[in-house]
């Protein structure tokens, strides 16, 4: 299936070695061509802790072909509504959230990438009254940025908030043409119940993020070796069930895998990929 593409959140581990790699590799972007014979799509998470470095895009686009694609996520400079300061219990607004000016900064360095991304994504953590009074003054805010950044971006929107997930929300993100990010996540709906509730709000592209459930939990079975299932997750024949609805909607879609989902993402993949049985399989 053309309009599937499976990948996994972040791709530098040493302990893929046997799974998806022959060897081990100094850098990210040295692991990137071995990857792309495995995956057609990959989400770079390390953009969110910093802005993008133009050399560093280069040299992914470098070692992957022109048919391979992205999903980015934004910096945090520009998702964070308060600084990060664990040292005081008073949150501390960020200037730059939601900032044009330091997004232009973003795109500028991701420019030559722009034609390989599905989605850029905005990725908000949990939001108290505190943080955002409201479902309302998250919207408003989103709806100001989007009416000054560049127009025809693939731009998405990942909530952590579950309140968030209204039916006004869905249709203000129809309207203003926004990629809902279904965030499989501790502290979530699961993403097929939301999916279930809104889905004839979501149409075009739809990225599916399977992240997992308590990371220190998970981390302490693994001790930080990704390289086998270790929480099964009983319940994926219904991400499947409403990834194939979405396909059959026309859907472009994208599933990016995260090691702490069950232990393994090259390994999830694969079960997701299981020829042409219950399961996902581009080929049949």
């Amino acid at each position: 299936m053309a309009n599937l593409k499976i990948g996994t959140c972040s791709w530098n581990y040493e302990s893929w070695v046997g799974l998806v790699y022959s060897k081990p590799s100094r850098t990210a972007a040295a692991y990137l061509q071995e990857y792309s014979k495995h995956f057609r799509t990959a989400e770079v998470d390390s953009w969110f802790y910093a802005l993008p470095n133009r050399h560093d895009v280069l040299e992914y686009l470098s070692n992957v072909d022109d048919d391979f694609s992205f999903t980015v996520k934004v910096s945090e400079d520009i998702s964070l509504t308060h600084k990060r300061n664990r040292s005081s219990k008073d949150p501390i607004p960020n200037p730059g959230f939601l900032s044009p000016d330091i997004f232009a900064r973003y795109l500028d360095s991701i420019k030559p990438m722009l034609p390989q991304i599905d989605a850029i994504m905005l990725e908000f953590e949990y939001l108290n009254k505190d943080k955002m009074a409201s479902v309302d003054a998250f919207m408003k805010a989103l709806d100001a940025f989007v009416s000054v950044v560049p127009p025809g971006l693939p731009l998405a929107v990942e909530t952590r908030n579950k309140n968030y997930l209204t039916r006004e929300y869905f249709q203000f993100l129809q309207a203003k043409d926004l990629i809902h990010v279904f965030s499989e996540k501790i502290y979530m709906p699961h993403i097929y119940e939301v999916y279930e509730n809104f889905g004839e709000y979501i149409s075009g592209t739809s990225v599916l993020r399977l992240l997992g459930g308590d990371r220190k939990e998970i981390e302490e079975i693994t001790k930080g070796k990704w390289n086998a299932i270790v929480d099964p997750k009983p319940d994926k024949d219904r991400i499947v069930g409403m990834s194939k609805d979405l396909l059959n909607k026309g859907a472009k879609l994208i599933i990016n895998i995260n090691n702490h989902f069950e232990g393994s993402a090259p390994l999830t993949a694969d079960s997701l990929r299981m020829p042409c049985g219950r399961m996902l399989e581009p080929v049949c």
